[in-house]
């Protein structure tokens, strides 16, 4: 019997990614905002560019909105509900910010209006760790990062969590300990750079006749637009992938 092709709906999630590792940013898509909160580590303070959120502080000096790490739970919980393009970068405390020059100011700004740093997107006075740009509409984020290996740890935590999700369901009799529950290493990820670079869709799923999980990855140097993955998402899920890590 011929074995039955895997369509889109099969896949339990489905992440593109393609990295620029000179100028040290990754468009995803595929990665709400409240997924890359969860799947990095905590952030003291985020200084908010542009937004809709009506809910946080004020910073007199700059005359930028922001979010203390108080005000940052309720902040994340609205995020799926927030409409509009959200850009940001993360900060230490008020004080770096009150201390921003009139030029570390317009960079910012133009961050904020042009997606992309005029200058380095990591300031020395704030010790922000990333730079962040959403747009719905375009169905992309676009974030720049001081250490380009979070970028595999984002993408391992984002998965791993689904994972557990997974495996948390069902009977109580049914359920895995914590230990035994399948988990991609970053490591693995990072292995695997050559392919984001040019852009690829990474594809998780659950394997056959097996516990484990696997990822497919499929190259995708053709697209410059991210939001037309998703309009040829069945048809690139036919291809054959370009590589398949097993997590188990």
């Amino acid at each position: 019997m011929a074995r039955k092709m895997k369509s889109a709906d099969d896949f339990i999630h489905h992440l593109y990614v393609h990295m620029n590792d000179v100028d040290q940013f990754v468009i995803y898509s595929g990665l709400s905002c409240k997924q890359f909160f969860s799947s990095v580590e905590p952030m003291e303070n985020v200084l908010l560019l542009k937004h809709a959120y009506e809910d946080g502080s004020f910073n007199m000096h700059t005359q930028f909105d922001f979010i203390s790490a108080e005000e940052m739970g309720p902040f994340i919980k609205h995020l799926p509900d927030m409409k509009g393009d959200l850009c940001w970068v993360d900060f230490s405390g008020e004080k770096s910010v009150n201390q921003l020059s009139p030029m570390e100011q317009a960079e910012l700004l133009y961050f904020g209006h042009k997606r992309e740093p005029l200058g380095s997107p990591f300031f020395n006075r704030l010790q922000n760790r990333y730079a962040f740009y959403a747009s719905p509409i375009d169905k992309m984020t676009k974030v720049y990062f001081r250490f380009l290996g979070d970028s595999e740890l984002l993408i391992a935590n984002l998965f791993n969590k689904m994972i557990q999700e997974k495996e948390g369901t069902g009977s109580f009799w049914r359920k895995r300990s914590k230990q035994s529950i399948p988990a991609i290493n970053p490591i693995v990820l990072r292995a695997c750079r050559h392919f984001v670079k040019e852009g690829a869709l990474l594809s998780l799923f659950r394997m056959e006749k097996s516990s484990g999980y696997g990822i497919e990855i499929r190259m995708l140097s053709d697209y410059n637009f991210p939001d037309e993955v998703w309009v040829d998402l069945d048809e690139i899920i036919k291809q054959n992938y370009d590589e398949l890590i097993q997590i188990s």
